[in-house]
């Protein structure tokens, strides 16, 4: 059962024709990623990269019945975006795009709750499954088919984690960024159950940051549904000064709520297994049977 994408995910690109949805459109067309249409209002009836575009979603569906989508549209217009692809039965919609207004953030999340889609960001670099398909603007090259499912709120540190898993031949099943901002769509446990499911995967690395309560909840999930695969984890910000945001929108701690210490301390509780840097995740997996 494959992780949201596979090879056969047909994808739409919203915001084609801008200098990020073109260049990134090219790249995964590259990669092998199904790119059967995309979405730009005005330029409908022009091609980028042979790619046929559209004013609108709806006149994309009509065309190409695609399953997903991916959102390069600057902010103030991002969840119109979303819920374009939403309300045209798109089931999967990866959002690119930053620092959205965080009511439209809530009314997008409150649809896809409604009609039982998934979405993954805003602010994230996407979702791949190596050697089948990628939605998202990730540099491919790092990644390597395998059994190791990965999922992050940092970009950055999702390649820096990737690439030393790669150097040990240690392959990803599915990697995918739940993104920065302080409202997202899928979550660690959403990511977990969607894990645990996957045969392809044996173990799961959580890659989570300072602020918010997410990787706690996280961890009562491990000890309540006494989670039956490995999990490795690595907590960034470590350092933070509380008060003072940290890169995301999302990471910033409030007196005691949110500390890398306190995240540490409900991931080892729960029999996770943390790594004291990036690149030990590598040597803790390598230990694990997988």
């Amino acid at each position: 059962m494959p992780i949201i994408i596979d090879e056969k995910t047909r994808a739409i690109v919203q915001g084609i024709t801008g200098a990020q949805g073109s260049f990134h459109a090219k790249l995964m067309l590259e990669y092998g990623t199904k790119i059967v249409a995309g979405t730009s209002p005005g330029k409908g009836g022009t091609q980028v990269y042979g790619i046929p575009v559209y004013d609108t979603v709806e006149e994309a569906q009509e065309k190409h019945s695609a399953n997903a989508s991916i959102i390069f549209v600057p902010a103030p217009f991002a969840a119109d975006a979303a819920l374009e692809a939403l309300e045209n039965g798109i089931k999967n919609v990866v959002i690119i795009t930053e620092h959205i207004p965080i009511r439209d953030a809530v009314n997008v999340m409150a649809y896809v709750e409604k009609v039982g889609a998934t979405i993954i960001g805003p602010n994230t670099p996407g979702i791949i499954t190596p050697g089948k398909s990628k939605l998202g603007i990730m540099p491919a090259h790092i990644f390597k088919s395998g059994s190791v499912g990965m999922v992050s709120r940092s970009g950055t540190l999702t390649y820096e984690i990737a690439a030393s898993l790669t150097r040990k031949n240690l392959g990803q099943s599915t990697c995918l960024g739940l993104g920065g901002d302080p409202i997202t769509g899928l979550n660690f446990i959403d990511a977990l159950k969607m894990f645990e499911k996957d045969t392809e995967t044996k173990a799961i690395v959580l890659i989570g940051e300072i602020g918010g309560n997410l990787e706690e909840l996280t961890a009562e999930y491990v000890i309540r549904e006494k989670y039956p695969k490995p999990v490795v984890a690595f907590v960034a910000g470590r350092s933070a000064p509380p008060g003072k945001r940290m890169g995301h929108a999302g990471a910033i701690i409030m007196g005691k709520a949110g500390t890398a210490e306190t995240k540490i301390e409900k991931f080892r509780n729960a029999g996770v297994e943390v790594a004291e840097k990036p690149s030990d995740v590598a040597e803790l997996l390598a230990k694990l049977v997988i």
